[in-house]
Formats: C-alpha cells, structure tokens, sequence
C-alpha cells in the first residue's frame, strides 16, 4: 500500500518522559558493568549535596567520677552532579518514512550501548567515550594504587585461585572490603578452568539468562564480564563497589534533522543534499567514587610483575 501521507521529522522531536525513558536506562544499566555493580542515587539536574562522615567520635572505658575521653567526629560536604552525554546516528530518509517506530527501537538498543560504553570509560579509566581525551568525572577506579596480577602463583600453590584471593588480601590489609569483580571478557576462559584448592570451579555461572552481560560470582561475589574493560595490561578490577554511586538526571532529549551539517567519518556531510535524518540524543549521568584505594587493579602476570600496592 502507497504511503498516502508523508512523514515529517518533527514528528520524532521533542523530550522522552522519565517514565517513557525506562527502557532506555535500563538497556544501558544493562550494558555498563559499572553501573551493576555500583550503588544507583537519586540526582537532579542540578545536582545533589550530601553529608559524609569523614571522622567518627570514639569512646572508652572511665573510672567512676573520672574524666571522660573527648574526641571529634568530622562531617563533610560532598557534591554529585551529572554530566551531559550525547550521541548522533545518520540514516537515510528512506528507512526512516518506512518505519519510523521500529527504527528508534532500533536506535534504542544503539544509544544504549554507546551510553554504556562511554559512561564505563569515564568511571573506569577517567577518559573519553572514544577511548580518547578525558573523561568528565572528578576521580576514576583506574588511579587506585593496588594492583594484583594474574598467573603469578604456581598451580601448586593454588594458581588463579591464589591470585585472585590475592586481591582480596590487598584490599583486606588496607581495611577496606570486596564485594564485587569487573572484567574484561577475555579473562573470561581462565577463570572458566579455574578451581580453587579443592577442585572446585572458581567461576560460578549466574542461573538468570538474558541480560546483556555475562555474570555469576567469584570467591563467592558477584562478577560481570565484559567487551572493552581491559586497557594496556589491565584487565579488570575489583573493590568495593558501594563506595562508587551513579544516577541519572531527567529523561533523554532527543532532536531530528534533515537540514544540519554531520561529521561522519572525519567528513563534512549535508543531510540535506545525501537524503539522510540525523537524531541527536542526549542525557545526564552523574558518578562519584568515594576514593580509587577501594579497588584494586587486576592485571596480565607478563607484564605485571606481582602484586602489590
């Protein structure tokens, strides 16, 4: 059947409601280890201060009518604001004016995952979402100064499973906890033949099927892997992952053009005369990490040297 009436692109402009955007965050919830593992917070478009106890008080023991120990607890002021994230894809007009709804499903699953990507850089690495630049978050995990490598120990002395627990030490001798793992997908066949000091598998495969990442649990935490985590001889990281928070601001805005000017590939390119739609997406995520030393950094033995802080 003819298409009797044309479809104009500013029938796709306007702002994506919070409740109308759920799929939209939790497609990239899905898709950003970070974010799985991370506490979720409630943030305004402005921001959110919040109370942080920097020094507790503490108490003993006195005689009676003896002098009673005085010390000080110490609050402080923290800020949490989100930071703006955005993404254009180009297609023809074309596929756009035969079926305009199904493309922006398409377009959904896109934006998540370039919205995961970038937001795991950012929290992870401190840089851009093309892997390049600097990202937009005041502290990252990758500047803890713990690390831990991977096939150090000798299988009779336990192998990965002693590596690994390894990490834990580090953290546990800092006093600080581990409650989770990220990591980079090619680890993912190591630990698969990994056991621990009595035979037993040290990755257990999470029962729940269908998400977009792949998890389970290792030394009985939770462990995500996935693509794009690992950088130079990192290969992931784990830590305490209550002490990193995120949230998002509003809802997803969105634009449509057939008139502007894209850079596609480094190029100039007119929509106008190429027939093309451009949507521009954007959104506002806000991470802050109460201090990189609650992780520790999971690296390559070859090019590790040890472990250690």
């Amino acid at each position: 059947m003819a298409q009797t009436t044309p479809t104009l692109t500013g029938d796709f402009s306007g702002f994506i409601k919070p409740d109308q955007a759920q799929d939209y965050f939790a497609a990239a919830s899905k898709q950003s280890a970070v974010q799985s593992l991370a506490r979720q917070v409630p943030v305004g478009p402005n921001g959110v201060e919040f109370r942080q106890v920097v020094s507790k008080p503490t108490a003993n023991w006195v005689d009676e009518g003896g002098r009673k120990p005085s010390s000080q607890g110490e609050i402080g002021l923290r800020s949490f604001k989100p930071h703006k994230i955005a993404a254009i894809t180009v297609a023809s007009a074309e596929v756009v004016r035969a079926n305009p709804g199904n493309y922006i499903n398409l377009y959904r699953e896109q934006i998540a995952e370039a919205f995961a990507v970038a937001f795991d850089y950012a929290a992870l690495w401190g840089i851009g979402g093309d892997g390049t630049g600097t990202g937009p978050f005041d502290k990252s995990i990758a500047d803890t100064t713990k690390s831990v490598a991977l096939g150090t120990a000798a299988q009779a002395d336990g192998g990965i499973y002693a590596d690994l627990n390894g990490a834990l030490q580090v953290l546990v001798d800092d006093k600080r906890k581990l409650t989770g793992w990220v990591l980079d997908d090619t680890t993912e066949p190591v630990l698969n033949s990994a056991v621990d000091l009595n035979g037993r598998p040290l990755f257990v495969e999470s029962p729940y099927a269908g998400t977009s990442l792949d998890s389970g649990r290792l030394l009985r935490r939770p462990a995500v892997f996935s693509e794009d985590i690992g950088r130079d001889n990192v290969v992931g990281f784990a830590g305490d992952w209550s002490k990193a928070i995120w949230g998002v601001a509003s809802g997803i805005s969105y634009d449509v053009s057939t008139q502007a000017t894209v850079t596609i590939d480094g190029q100039l390119v007119s929509l106008w005369e190429n027939n093309l739609v451009a949507i521009r997406t954007e959104a506002e995520y806000g991470f802050l990490l109460d201090s990189e030393e609650h992780f520790v950094k999971i690296t390559e033995a070859d090019a590790a040297g040890g472990s250690g802080e």
